[in-house]
């Protein structure tokens, strides 16, 4: 049994060009606006940043 070491892995470059190739549609405004409020009261700053961008890209305004 041969095996080539070490197994090749996709780069992260490779990976983020695979997954830009395909749609992927946005979960419903109630899910984005529930992970918002935890990560909100979880402290994740991150989270929160990526959220609210999120619900802008789908056209939602956290204060309407």
């Amino acid at each position: 049994m041969s095996t080539k070491w070490p197994i090749p892995r996709p780069t992260e470059s490779a990976a983020l060009r695979a997954v830009d190739r395909t749609a992927r549609p946005l979960p419903a405004y109630p899910a984005l606006f529930a992970g918002l409020l935890v990560a909100n009261a979880t402290g994740d700053r991150r989270g929160t940043n990526l959220l609210g961008h999120l619900i802008a890209r789908v056209g939602g305004e956290a204060g309407r």
